[in-house]
């Protein structure tokens, strides 16, 4: 069984217009409520949380619709195209508001953003395992994640080359992205059939013998819905666990490490940029090599590596007061070992979940996600405003450190081998 890497690099068109949103709101909107509207660091951190408050709610939400959805062009299609479409607009208003100095204004577009990217954000996620066979989806999500790093690398790119030292204007950034997001729309839609596809994937999990029992809703022929058995739902509640502490951990320092590489280490304008493209460049050169040793080594086995990897480097880069050249070395290190995270946790929690409810597992997966980046950029902004910005990385190593202890208690998630028959399988 082969993964058509071609069609996969289509579905996770996208992920890559999320990834392209995410990168500049995470590096861009707290420059704008520091250096703009004067806003301290614990009141941006909550600020910074509010997509998170939102996504806990709505990602589920969205998910477990878009599982019940049923029209021409797919189950995820029509909340990709529409969400797509409103967040593009409303993101062009975001810089207009901050060169007015209009605080309501920009309040007002900065949450109508938040929604509409949280409409399509699990479809968007739950279209790859729609279309790819279980055993294949690490493999997949490889792709998906490589795609997303494209997205989040060609933000930091126009980041660094738009945004000047003195009185930014971030207008042709935040049009560059639109422009991105928009352009990912229409090749996903003129190379992908949703439909078409995840009746070839059904088709291909029966002959191999690892079919779900119902694949068109996420009810038992009894009328009940299907649940785990004791030790997935425990390996299940691990899981996620673990992906709320690695994200507590990993996102206090993204969301944080703009004002940080300004402020603590003396980075001036866009400078900070740098630092984080090398990280999605070593990430983007991992994604695949971290699909392939799941396939061999599993799933579990591979995220501790990049947890542990993680850990190191967060505990590492405490050391450096000032900017030095192996801080790149670092942040390399951290891009890797995110990246084998990344590639695997997802299938993991999907493939505890049916056909017919993949985007309610979807759901659980960014429940736990966002719960954490709700909490974290509050609490790690309090930390960095009232004792200091050194603060900043012992936190993330801690608790990318104890989603290690969580993972390695896990014993479901890898993936079932499928039928020797259908071994060499090439998906059409």
């Amino acid at each position: 069984m082969k993964l058509n890497y071609k069609r996969t690099f289509f579905v996770g068109l996208a992920f890559m217009s999320i990834c392209t949103f995410w990168q500049v709101y995470d590096t861009i909107i707290p420059l704008i409520l520091k250096n703009s509207f004067g806003i301290g660091d614990t009141l941006s951190g909550t600020v910074m949380a509010m997509d998170n408050v939102l996504a806990l709610f709505m990602l589920p939400l969205f998910g477990t619709l878009s599982d019940r959805t049923h029209t021409r062009i797919g189950r995820r299609m029509p909340y990709i195209v529409g969400g797509t479409l409103v967040s593009a607009l409303l993101c062009v208003l975001l810089p207009i508001a901050d060169n007015l100095r209009n605080l309501p204004f920009f309040f007002t577009v900065l949450a109508l953003v938040l929604v509409s990217m949280a409409t399509y954000r699990s479809p968007a996620v739950a279209l790859m395992p729609d279309v790819t066979p279980k055993p294949l989806r690490s493999k997949a999500n490889a792709v998906i994640n490589l795609m997303g790093a494209v997205g989040g690398i060609l933000s930091l790119v126009f980041i660094a080359v738009l945004v000047p030292k003195e009185n930014p204007s971030y207008l042709p950034l935040f049009l560059c992205v639109a422009a991105v997001m928009l352009g990912c729309l229409i090749v996903l839609r003129l190379t992908v059939n949703e439909p078409k596809l995840r009746a070839q994937r059904i088709e291909t999990e029966k002959n191999a013998g690892i079919s779900d029992e119902d694949e068109t809703d996420n009810r038992t022929p009894g009328g009940s819905e299907r649940s785990l058995s004791g030790p997935e739902r425990r390996s299940l509640i691990l899981i996620l666990a673990s992906v709320f502490l690695w994200f507590f951990g990993y996102n206090a320092v993204t969301t944080a490490f703009s004002k940080y590489a300004q402020s603590y280490w003396g980075l001036q304008g866009g400078l900070f940029a740098y630092t984080l493209i090398v990280a999605q460049a070593a990430a983007i050169a991992a994604f695949i090599p971290m699909g392939q040793l799941a396939s061999r080594v599993g799933r579990k086995r591979t995220i501790l590596i990049g947890v542990a990897l993680l850990t190191s480097v967060f505990a590492s880069a405490y050391f450096f007061k000032s900017f030095s050249p192996l801080i790149l070395v670092l942040f390399a290190l951290a891009g890797i070992g995110w990246a084998a995270i990344n590639v695997n946790s997802y299938p993991m929690v999907v493939e505890l979940s049916r056909g017919s409810n993949i985007g309610k597992y979807t759901g659980y997966y960014y429940t736990f996600s966002m719960l954490a980046q709700v909490v974290t950029p509050i609490l790690s902004g309090y930390l960095l405003e009232h004792i200091g910005y050194h603060t900043l990385f012992p936190y993330g190593a801690v608790f990318a450190g104890l989603s290690f202890v969580t993972m390695l208690l896990v014993r479901h998630g890898d993936a079932k081998p499928a039928a020797k028959k259908l071994e060499a399988y090439e998906e059409m």
